[in-house]
C-alpha cells in the first residue's frame, strides 16, 4: 500500500493546474509506463492527477486496471464532441488518480475531424473547464478536490492526437530510452515543439527529459546519458528510471508498479522523479 500524504500535503487551497504531455514519436521509450507511474507517484505525495490516454492502443488504461468493457466514454468521445470531459473521467484503484480511457475508436479520429477547423484544438478546449476549476475530480471524497496535474499519454507518432496534446499542454515531458539514436529522435521532437509553440500554443515549453531503461552495467547507457546531458543541460532530470523487471511485470496485473511492488528500484525511482518535478516547479506544499 502507498501511504496517505501528510495533512500538510493533502490539505490546503487548490493549486493551479499543470498540464504535461508525455511525448516522443519513437515507440518503446517508456511514455505509457512513465505516465502511469509518475501519475501514481504524484498522487502518492498528495497531488490530484488526471491521466488522459490519447494512444489508441489504450495501454495506460489497461495498465491502470480499466478493462475495455468498462470504457463507456473515452478520449474519442471527448475529442469528437460527443461527451464532456468531466463525464468521461473514471476513478482508478489509486487514491487521487483518475483517468480518461482510450479505445481503438481513436484510430478513426483524424479522418472524422479532417474538415474541422478546430481539429488541433479539441483537447485544449475540453480541458479549459479544468483550468478554470469548474470540473471537479471524479473521485469519492468528502472534500472539494481539483486536479493539480493532467498527464497526457501521447501515441508514438507525430499525428493529430499528439498535436492536440501539444496544443493543450503547458509543457512536454520527454521519456528517452538510453539507447543508440536517442538524440536523433529527440531533435525531431524539439523541432515539432517549436513549430507548435509558434503556430498553436505560445505557452508550450520543454518540461524536461527523463532517461528511462537505464542499465548501469551497459557502457552504451552511460554514453547516452552523457550525450543527452551535454545536449539538453539542466532540462534532463537527475532521476533516471532503471531497467527493472517489476516495472515490466506490473501492467499485466493492471497495476502501477508502485502498487505492484513499492519497494522495487523502479517504484523508488518514480517517487524520486515526482518529487524532483514538484521541487523544480516550486510546488512543494508548505511544511506543517
Amino acid at each position: 500500500m502507498i501511504a496517505e500524504p501528510p495533512e500538510s500535503q493533502a490539505g490546503g487551497s487548490p493549486r493551479p493546474l499543470r498540464i504535461i504531455a508525455l511525448a516522443n514519436q519513437k515507440g518503446g521509450v517508456g511514455k505509457t509506463t512513465t505516465a502511469i507511474n509518475l501519475g501514481t507517484a504524484l498522487a502518492a505525495i498528495g497531488e490530484h492527477v488526471l491521466i488522459v490516454d490519447l494512444d489508441p492502443q489504450g495501454n495506460a488504461s489497461t495498465g491502470l486496471g480499466i478493462d475495455r468493457r468498462q470504457r463507456r466514454l473515452s478520449t474519442y468521445d471527448v475529442l469528437s464532441g460527443e461527451a464532456a470531459l468531466a463525464d468521461a473521467v473514471q476513478v482508478t484503484a489509486v487514491p487521487r488518480l483518475s483517468l480518461i480511457p482510450s479505445t481503438m475508436d481513436l484510430l478513426g479520429l483524424e479522418m472524422a475531424m479532417a474538415s474541422a477547423a478546430d481539429r488541433a484544438q479539441r483537447l485544449r478546449r475540453a480541458l479549459e473547464p479544468l483550468d478554470r476549476g469548474e470540473a471537479q475530480e471524479a473521485q469519492p471524497s468528502t472534500e472539494d478536490r481539483r486536479f493539480t496535474y493532467v498527464l497526457i499519454d501521447c501515441p508514438p507518432s507525430l499525428n493529430l492526437l499528439t498535436l492536440n496534446a501539444l496544443a493543450a499542454a503547458h509543457a512536454v515531458l520527454v521519456p528517452l530510452q538510453c539507447e543508440f539514436f536517442a538524440l536523433e529522435g529527440l531533435s525531431q521532437l524539439l523541432r515539432t515543439v517549436e513549430q507548435v509553440k509558434g503556430a498553436l500554443n505560445p505557452r508550450l515549453a520543454i518540461q524536461g527529459v527523463v532517461l528511462t531503461m537505464f542499465d548501469p552495467r551497459n557502457n552504451l547507457s552511460a554514453q547516452v546519458v552523457a550525450d543527452v546531458r551535454e545536449f539538453m543541460g539542466d532540462k534532463v532530470y537527475e532521476t533516471m528510471i532503471p531497467r527493472n523487471v517489476r516495472v515490466s511485470e506490473a501492467p499485466s496485473h493492471g497495476k502501477p508498479v508502485l502498487l505492484y511492488d513499492l519497494k522495487c528500484a523502479g517504484s523508488q525511482a518514480y517517487l524520486r522523479l515526482a518529487s524532483e518535478i514538484i521541487q523544480r516547479e516550486g510546488r512543494l506544499p508548505a511544511a506543517a
